[in-house]
């Protein structure tokens, strides 16, 4: 069993890097090269601007290598209860924010050329109680209502044609959710941001950022300076350089996941006939999919706890167990790669985009990343360039969360609170 990201292991590695000092002067410097800096590089460079790309690590190396690879539409939370709290035409403007993300995504891998196995497969979100049922089917009812007709409810009776499994008690369809390779995804956003001229430097911390003497940026990093006239910060929980005002708005939770060796499509047939995305209603979340060579990934958040090798292995046990109870077939397959990663988790589960003392961020994406922080670096792209009303974000403010200055210190007491929700409700 394999310690690392599925989807790293399987995907080239960024090839584009720049060598040598980093210094000169740019239009734009990007801060983080997930999918957030890597799509407003790219389309900032379209622009026509000089953008150079700063990411401490690899291309793809966090969240964005790290997740289900799974480019859904419609919020996490339950729409009814979204539409109470935000009013019914913020909340389907957002909504529809989400859709346009996986539009943008599938935009993206056409325009460029990705080899990444974008697919339309839909989402279905799985009741893991009888009441959980009757919660989703009033939520898909406001849906069709208001913004998304092209929604389902599958009973449990009709679940088999869904899902293999007795474990649930019927879901939602989503049918504009799709599934991608998403290490050959972000690496390929990259690539394509290179050959329009981005520099790219990997393995380049951001170590300070100060206002330029005659306007603009200066970036510090461990390899030189340089000055830009904006500064994006598309870094997440990123926790090198000065970010220490979006440490405490961000909660960094880990999300943990396991890939099975591949598996006989016949049997596949039978445990996910549709090969949708799966996600259950329960807060310490269980999600599944298929992967393009017939693995099944399964992941959740086995345990509220950071990312590192040892608490990997820890949930990849507990992920286990729950694979075997979701699908009992599956109890002798082998489990080939266990990883972990850092979700970028604001206070409402909403994420936040805008501008501050002249530096732009886009981030807090929640677990809904992969759509929307590539939406958000198309949109950025544009706000920078004058076009603030564009961003879906600007009218949500963001205070600091009290008592969290970085350190994560409450997860445990989160997690307990969570477990006792899942039990009781």
């Amino acid at each position: 069993m394999k310690l690392t990201s599925y989807w790293l292991d399987t995907s080239i590695p960024f090839s584009g890097g720049a060598e040598g000092p980093v210094q000169g002067r740019y239009d734009v410097a990007v801060i983080g090269g997930g999918l957030t800096g890597s799509s407003a590089a790219l389309a900032l460079a379209k622009k026509g601007a000089r953008v150079i790309l700063l990411e401490a690590e690899t291309i793809g190396h966090a969240a964005s290598g790290r997740n289900g690879g799974m480019c859904n539409n419609g919020f996490a939370q339950d729409y009814g209860i979204m539409s109470q709290r935000l009013g019914h035409e913020t909340a389907d403007r957002l909504y529809r924010a989400f859709d346009a993300g996986v539009d943008t995504v599938e935009r993206l891998v056409a325009e460029e050329g990705i080899d990444c196995s974008f697919a339309r497969v839909g989402k279905i979100k799985l009741a893991a109680k009888p009441e959980h049922y009757d919660k989703l089917a009033r939520a898909q009812e406001l849906l069709a209502a208001h913004v998304d007709p092209d929604t389902e409810m599958v009973s449990r009776a009709n679940l088999a044609s869904e899902v293999g499994s007795g474990r649930y008690y019927g879901g939602l369809i989503y049918r504009k959710s799709a599934s991608i390779h998403i290490g050959r995804f972000v690496r390929g956003l990259a690539e394509a941001a290179a050959r329009r001229g981005v520099t790219i430097h990997e393995r380049t911390p951001m170590i300070g950022l100060k206002p330029a003497p005659g306007g603009g940026h200066v970036v510090a990093t461990s390899k030189g300076d340089v000055t830009a006239r904006q500064v994006l910060l598309a870094s997440g929980i990123s926790q090198a350089g000065p970010l220490g005002w979006v440490r405490r708005r961000i909660v960094p939770v880990g999300a943990f996941l396991i890939v099975t060796e591949p598996l006989p499509v016949d049997l596949l047939d039978k445990l996910t006939p549709r090969r949708r995305n799966a996600v259950d209603t329960r807060n310490l979340v269980n999600y599944f999919r298929t992967t393009p060579d017939n693995r099944l990934l399964f992941g959740g958040r086995a345990r509220f706890a950071v990312s590192n090798p040892a608490s990997d292995e820890k949930s990849g046990a507990i992920l286990r167990a729950a694979l075997n109870d979701v699908f009992p077939a599956l109890r002798d397959a082998r489990i080939d790669y266990c990883w972990g990663g850092m979700v970028d988790m604001t206070r409402d589960r909403l994420p936040r985009a805008g501008e501050r003392d002249g530096v732009y961020y886009s981030m807090g994406y929640s677990g809904h990343g992969t759509q929307m922080s590539t939406l958000m670096g198309t949109i950025m792209a544009e706000v920078m360039d004058g076009r603030a009303e564009l961003n879906p974000w600007k009218d949500f403010a963001w205070p600091a969360i009290p008592g969290h200055f970085g350190k994560p210190w409450f997860l445990p007491l989160i997690g307990a609170y969570y477990r006792i929700k899942d039990r009781f409700q």
